[in-house]
């Protein structure tokens, strides 16, 4: 994917892939990792167990958390200062949880699905509804939209320079 692509693009491909590859942590992961121009991009292992609000527990959505890894990385290559890096990857992501809260009306994934899918029945029945094609997409794309443009070097600066 090239710099000048819109990461909910690729987001979108991986999330809604018929074989169901990617969960939610996996695919908003991948798609940065690419924008940002990561080593190995399409290793979305670190993100596995994210998705559902850590291994389907419904805490903090997936997009959250996997844009979380996503940030942290790039700030480790672009930081370093390992204090500094954590303290500007909590910011950037401590900015995304706000402005998501207010899009969403909340962050963990029990309460914006609606279905507890540690259960497998409600698992089932939360994919045969379909809910996460739109819901759970938009909250990706949300994250995605927001934190792909610190590819760009004065969108990264500003961002660091923001936090203070």
């Amino acid at each position: 994917m090239a710099e000048t692509e819109d990461p909910r693009e690729l987001a979108r491909e991986l999330f809604l892939r018929d074989d169901n590859l990617y969960g939610c942590a996996e695919a908003t992961l991948v798609a940065l990792q690419t924008i940002f121009a990561m080593p190995d991009p399409s290793d979305s292992s670190p993100a596995m167990a994210l998705s559902g609000g850590v291994a389907y527990g419904g805490g903090v959505c997936g997009a959250i958390t996997g844009a979380a890894v996503a940030v942290g990385r790039l700030a480790g290559v672009r930081i370093a200062d390992h204090q500094q890096a954590k303290r500007v990857a909590r910011g950037i992501i401590q900015e995304l949880v706000t402005k998501f809260e207010t899009e969403f009306g909340g962050r963990n994934c029990a309460d914006l699905i609606g279905y507890d899918i540690s259960i497998p029945s409600q698992h089932d029945a939360f994919i045969a509804s379909g809910a996460w094609r739109n819901g759970c997409m938009r909250q990706i794309e949300f994250a995605v939209a927001h934190l792909g443009e610190l590819v760009d070097e004065d969108a990264w600066n500003q961002a660091v320079r923001h936090l203070g």
